[in-house]
């Protein structure tokens, strides 16, 4: 079962998965972008270059990691539990938020070849606070995606919520300032419904 848990940067998915995984101890752990060597490269490149590539380009470098990522870890690992920190979602919504005149029909196509029409089972989406998201963003070093600022991630969340409301995905969306455990409760309820 792929479980994917989507959400911007700052909402806890790292905190989460890390619970998973020390329930889960036979689970693939992995991430969008960055969860193949060639995911790793995009990713490095991406983030040090932010800015200075087209918002196409880096949507289609994205693409070629998604690609790459279900090729290698998904699909050879069905038969699995494998948890995902991001995934099609966050793509979609990230360059729907740098461009917001991309026709999110053809981002989801575009996810559907790289992907084989394989969008996974479970998605587990976390809600920001902005508020409590901006102290967070603030203690720490932020990448040059991070860096785009407040505005920017909300576009990103309000893009995830349009994909999820007008999906038929297994979604639980959680406030992700509810206390940890309590997330991560709601998390195993969901996992093993």
């Amino acid at each position: 079962m792929l479980v994917t848990i989507e959400g911007i940067d700052g909402v806890g998915k790292s905190t989460q998965i890390s619970l998973l995984a020390d329930i889960y101890k036979d689970a693939i752990i992995t991430k969008e972008p960055g969860g193949t060597n060639f995911g790793n490269k995009i990713r490095e490149f991406l983030l040090q270059n932010s800015g200075k590539i087209s918002y196409k380009s880096e949507l289609l470098l994205f693409l070629a990691d998604r690609a790459q990522h279900y090729d290698e870890i998904i699909k050879p690992n069905k038969n699995k539990m494998i948890f995902s920190d991001r995934g099609f979602i966050s793509g979609i919504a990230y360059a729907m938020a740098n461009d917001p005149a991309l026709d999110i029909e053809k981002l989801i196509e575009f996810n559907e070849f790289a992907l084989d029409n394989d969008f996974g089972d479970k998605f587990i989406f976390l809600k920001a606070n902005f508020d409590i998201l901006e102290n967070r963003l603030n203690l720490r070093n932020l990448d040059n995606i991070e860096k785009r600022g407040l505005e920017y991630l909300k576009r990103v969340e309000h893009y995830m919520e349009i994909l999820f409301k007008n999906s038929n995905f297994n979604v639980l969306s959680i406030d992700s300032t509810l206390d940890i455990q309590t997330i991560h409760k709601q998390i195993l309820e969901f996992i093993n419904d």
